[in-house]
């Protein structure tokens, strides 16, 4: 097929106006999933304690950036109808709603399914009520030497005003009388985040760290009766606002910014459901949140510290542990062989990210034929081998290129300290575009092989070069020595460095420029080879699908009878199964062990399937704002393989949720006597894997 990714088809063909989904809320649908997993009694109880906390610090970040970000945009008159059709307080309302619903259920789930059940697995969480007086004894020496000296009392009267309650913070609000005078006044006691969320106070018997600050306040107060004392908390607006001045220094500019950061408006209030209604009225007053934003739930708050009890050393309690794969690539010869051989695509977690894609970066930065490195970093960890294998590989001599995206969402001041030892080894350190992030994921290494000829390998994946997630987020990686994507990703890295203004690629298509329109393009095409009787489908498997031209273009694809299959994550604003718009589409979503989050996106191409892989989703923020890149895979039995997983995921026998018209997800049930198939256990079974013991 010959495409002209720049050219976008006319749109005239009418589409109803009520085809999007609400974004928002789709997403919050995406948590109310990950609920689900931690509702399900099938599953090791120390994975559902997981995924309680996962949900919890899911709904913080969409507290931080997506309601905050709309509760901006409407303070300062930006807010615009969305694409669903609801106007901005309509959508802060609907998602007050749901946020609420799901809030109250996941405290729920906490207090009568999970607890319980650690409860007679010998793990108990206690409120300081229920512990012994042994136990309470030793918190009190605790509460002596480690607490007491990191607490910090403020009073609120004539002379000190109201706090400033910095965001996520866990606080006590304590109501004192003075009992010479009968005066009463309020005090803020901040509960201290480095120490352990849940103390321990025995052998796996856990208290919430407010329970023992709360049973010790006499201390704060000498002289003083304590008369009450709630939990609250408090998220803030915490996405970054930069101005990408050309004129000023991104990377000051960024550092400034994360100061101002923890200063934003607070956009939700949560408080404990016993808290009375003259301190909730202060605490709203001098916070100045409104009634929508106040989260009544029964405590404790702030379950995402439940993360340190799902890390308990009870291996029968979660999932069997598992190394992987190492036959990705052969262990006794050269990587560079191997991969001038054949391509070689990666599936992590399944195969080893430390035996391929850190190797190909190690091995490089050691071989003497190699030249040269260029890479992109948007995330990695904080002992990353492969930011220590660039650094040796410049101090070594050799021309040592990385894009450091500093933007990268909460990891901006890891990526600044990176960034700042990469230029100190001789690394050749660039911050991507002013008003764009760089998100692709690609590697590019130039040696010069035995046979004298000068040959580019490249690795272009779907996840981030990050060791420790790779180990638990579903990722892809094509390994090859095919010239035309190392010309191909060599342009590209000089679009990245220079000034280049390449927009067309033979194997790639990058966005902002050719994406979104080259996918558009193939789904026409597939729209034209129905019509002439050719065989015709589409797949797509991706975290969001928000687009509404990519969505648009998948609603003219089903009218014109086109099969479509969608395997999300997260959000998705298409509606499928509606008559006479979305009749042929599938929408499946697959959550569990592993995070999913791969990039696939395949055309049946009148039975030669063109199959990509890359960094994109189909949302605006990746295909306008955003360097991402795809590759097609072309590599007959690596496309095979990637296909079939497509078509497994899609299966009416697999374990996953299905998206309805109207918005709502509903799990696959197994008919009587039989199972559905969990699609993670099944790969880690059949593919390049070994289970092992404990």
């Amino acid at each position: 097929m010959t495409v002209n990714p720049g050219h976008l088809p006319q749109q005239n063909e009418a589409l109803p106006d009520d085809r999007f989904l609400d974004r928002e809320e789709s997403w919050l649908r995406f948590n109310q999933r990950v609920l689900e997993l931690a509702e399900d009694p099938n599953l090791p109880l120390l994975e559902r304690v997981r995924f309680l906390s996962i949900f919890s610090s899911n709904l913080d970040e969409f507290f931080m950036v997506r309601v905050a970000g709309l509760a901006r945009r409407m303070a300062t008159g930006l807010a615009v109808q969305s694409a669903s059709g609801r106007q901005p307080r309509e959508v802060l309302e609907r998602t007050a709603e749901v946020a609420h619903q799901l809030m109250l259920r996941h405290a729920d789930a906490f207090r009568k399914e999970i607890r319980p059940a650690l409860g007679k697995e010998g793990i108990e969480i206690l409120r300081w009520d229920e512990l012994a007086e042994t136990e309470q004894e030793r918190l009190r020496r605790l509460f002596r030497d480690r607490i007491y000296p990191v607490l910090t009392p403020l009073v609120v009267d004539s002379a000190h005003p109201f706090p400033y309650i910095s965001g996520l913070s866990l606080n006590l609000a304590v109501i004192v009388r003075d009992p010479e005078t009968e005066a009463t006044m309020f005090a803020r006691v901040k509960v201290p985040p480095l120490l352990p969320r849940f103390i321990e106070a025995s052998a796996d018997r856990f208290t919430p760290l407010e329970d023992v600050i709360a049973a010790h306040l006499g201390q704060l107060f000498v002289g003083m009766e304590v008369v009450e004392h709630h939990a609250f908390r408090v998220t803030r607006n915490q996405d970054l606002e930069i101005d990408d001045d050309i004129s000023e220094g991104l990377l000051q500019a960024l550092e400034r910014e994360l100061l101002r950061r923890r200063f934003g408006p607070v956009v939700r209030l949560e408080v404990e459901e016993s808290i009375s209604e003259s301190v909730l009225e202060l605490l709203t007053s001098e916070l100045g949140v409104d009634e929508s934003q106040i989260y009544r739930v029964v405590g404790p708050l702030d379950l995402g510290g439940l993360s340190a009890i799902a890390d308990l050393d009870r291996p029968e309690l979660k999932y069997p542990p598992f190394v992987p794969s190492k036959e990705a690539l052969p262990a006794d010869a050269s990587i560079f062989g191997a991969i001038r051989e054949r391509d070689v695509l990666v599936h992590h977690p399944y195969d080893s990210f430390t035996t391929t894609v850190q190797r190909l970066i190690e091995d490089a930065a050691a071989d003497k034929r190699v030249l040269a490195i260029k890479q992109t970093l948007y995330r990695t960890s904080g002992d990353s081998p492969i930011v220590d294998a660039l650094m040796n590989a410049a101090e070594a001599g050799k021309q040592v290129v990385v894009v450091v995206e500093l933007k990268a969402r909460f990891d901006e001041r890891a990526n600044i300290a990176w960034a700042r030892k990469l230029e100190t080894a001789g690394c050749h350190v660039v911050y991507g575009f002013v008003g764009l992030k760089t998100h692709c994921k690609l590697a590019l290494i130039v040696r010069q092989d035995a046979d004298g000829i000068l040959r580019r390998y490249c690795h272009i994946g779907t996840g981030n070069y990050h060791p420790k997630t790779a180990r638990l987020y579903e990722d892809f990686g094509l390994l090859t020595a095919d010239p035309e994507v190392g010309e191909d990703v060599s342009a590209l890295f000089n679009h990245l460095t220079g000034y280049s203004r390449q927009s067309t690629y033979n194997r790639l298509l990058v966005a902002p420029h050719s994406l979104r329109p080259g996918l558009v393009k193939r789904i026409e095409h597939e729209i034209e080879n129905h019509r002439a009787g050719h065989p015709a489908c589409i797949r797509i498997k991706c975290n969001s699908l928000v687009d509404e031209v990519v969505i648009d273009a998948l609603y003219r694809a089903s009218r014109a009878g086109v099969p479509v299959d969608v395997w999300v994550r997260g959000i998705c604003a298409l509606r499928p199964g509606v008559p006479g718009l979305s009749e042929t589409i599938r929408v499946r979503s697959v959550l569990g062990r592993f995070l999913e989050h791969s990039r696939v996106y395949a055309f049946e191409n009148g039975g030669e399937p063109e199959v990509w892989i890359g960094s994109a989703d189909m949302m605006h923020r990746n295909l306008d704002r955003r360097v991402e890149a795809l590759v097609t895979v072309t590599d007959r039995a690596r496309r095979d393989e990637l296909l079939t997983l497509l078509d497994l995921a899609m299966d009416d026998g697999t374990d996953a949720w299905h998206l309805a018209g109207d918005g709502t997800w509903t799990r696959a049930e197994a008919p009587p006597g039989s199972t559905l198939l969990d699609i993670q256990s099944h790969l880690v079974r059949s593919r390049r894997w070994r289970t092992v013991d404990a």
